[in-house]
């Protein structure tokens, strides 16, 4: 958990934001990439590459980051300072864009996640692991990973030490608890190809670096980086 928080405190460490949001870039072409995944095919690790690949300022949100935001308010407030007080409105306009009056249905901690999804996305020059980011930032570089089943379980075997029946096990809790999250959510099926601009399935024939090396690339001409 130290090392979670550390983590956090890292990604949270904008220092030239107020810069960021000064120059060209209007707040629908900040650079936001948006990552979905199938548990075991190198989701993870792909979008740390691409943050590393990029440079600074780019950072890497994934599940447990974002969650963790959510469960502390010192660190929401901290990073909803970290973006301009000007700029706040346009996170309650992307909010209430997307969800209108079906927000107020949703669970506390569904709000919550939202904003801070929101928060993060609006920023720019961020990696966005899985919680349904796609769906909320229209301009963002929409990424799906997937891999072939037996890759998925060879990987969750040698990084994990586990079973097979143990990484079979996994892998369909996760892909089911992920669907259930998009539908329930944003109302959408993350296995449906058009949702995204890019759907890249990793394996023997394709690397996790290669896949990296490819979302940089549209990236780069995607924001004009």
């Amino acid at each position: 958990m130290k090392r979670l928080y550390e983590l956090i405190q890292k990604n949270l460490s904008f220092d030239k934001v107020s810069e960021l949001f000064g120059k060209q870039l209007s707040k629908d072409q900040l650079p936001l990439i948006t990552i979905s995944r199938e548990k075991g095919s190198g989701g993870r690790p792909i979008a740390h590459l691409v943050a590393k690949k990029l440079g600074y300022p780019w950072k890497v949100y994934h599940e447990e980051i974002v969650n963790e935001i959510v469960e502390k308010t010192h660190l929401e407030t901290q990073l909803v300072k970290e973006v301009d007080e000007a700029n706040i409105p346009l996170i309650d306009e992307i909010v209430a864009d997307f969800f209108g009056r079906r927000y107020l249905n949703l669970s506390g901690y569904y709000k919550e996640l939202i904003k801070i999804l929101s928060t993060i996305g609006h920023r720019g020059h961020a990696v966005i692991v899985g919680r349904g980011a796609d769906y909320l930032f229209p301009h963002a570089l929409k990424i799906r990973i997937i891999c072939e089943m037996d890759q998925r379980i060879k990987w969750m075997r040698e990084f994990e030490k586990i079973t097979r029946d143990e990484a079979v096990r996994r892998i369909d809790e996760s892909d089911k608890k992920r669907i259930e999250f998009v539908e329930t959510v944003f109302k959408h099926d993350p296995r449906k190809a058009h949702h995204y601009d890019l759907v890249v399935r990793t394996g023997t024939s394709l690397s996790i670096e290669d896949a990296a090396d490819l979302i940089v690339r549209l990236a780069k001409r995607r924001f004009g980086i």
